[in-house]
């Protein structure tokens, strides 16, 4: 009966520990990636700074990159939280206007310079790599069509209704990554702030209208 009792428990030990790993060695990565840059870091690197050894490293990851795209996918996941948080707090404004809507999206997922440097950094990499390529983008398609039901429901909330799906999503991310260098060199700068939350405005309403609009 002891056996039958205990046994399942060694699985869920050693999830959990395997668990604990591969979050260490993603945390040393992105700290390696952000000071060293993604194309001069290496795998002894992460595992010195984590305080593993290469077959810790090797029995979680079979690479830099497929580590990358881990943590990645652990970022937008919390992006996304963030971004239904922020979408769902109806208690400044139960009809919020358009504006404050986007203030409270982007408040909610602020610019981070060190995981900028590293995105960046691993983008050219994977532009040198076509396999690798069409990972990313399959991967920026994904969370692309994650986000924008969230953003649909929020703009049916301030009252509009979204007329090109695909072409507000992109517009979206381009001006994301577009505007992210301007608030990266001049931080603390209101001004670049305001402008660059009215730019969203301006492309949200672009691609949405309101019954009034389609009269």
């Amino acid at each position: 009966m002891t056996e039958l009792t205990t046994a399942p428990s060694r699985p869920e030990r050693v999830t959990r520990r395997r668990a604990e790993t591969r979050q260490r060695l993603l945390d040393a990565a992105a700290d390696v990636f952000a000071e060293e840059g993604f194309g001069r870091s290496t795998v002894e690197q992460v595992c010195e700074r984590a305080g593993f050894t290469r077959g810790a490293f090797y029995s979680n990851f079979t690479s830099l990159d497929e580590l990358f795209l881990a943590m990645w996918e652990q970022r937008s996941a919390r992006m996304l939280d963030g971004i239904r948080a922020a979408l769902a707090d109806r208690t400044a404004a139960p009809t919020p206007t358009l504006e404050a809507t986007v203030e409270r999206v982007l408040d909610a997922i602020p610019v981070d310079d060190a995981w900028y440097r590293i995105t960046a950094e691993f983008t050219a990499h994977a532009l040198r790599n076509p396999a690798l390529t069409r990972v990313v983008a399959a991967r920026e398609e994904a969370i692309l069509h994650t986000i924008l039901p969230i953003v649909e429901d929020a703009l049916t909330a301030a009252g509009r209704r979204v007329d090109d799906r695909e072409a507000l999503g992109r517009a979206l991310v381009a001006i994301h990554d577009g505007t992210a260098v301007q608030v990266l060199v001049e931080p603390g700068n209101d001004t670049v702030r305001r402008a660059r939350a009215r730019l969203f405005v301006t492309v949200v309403n672009s691609y949405s209208s309101t019954d009034t609009d389609r009269r």
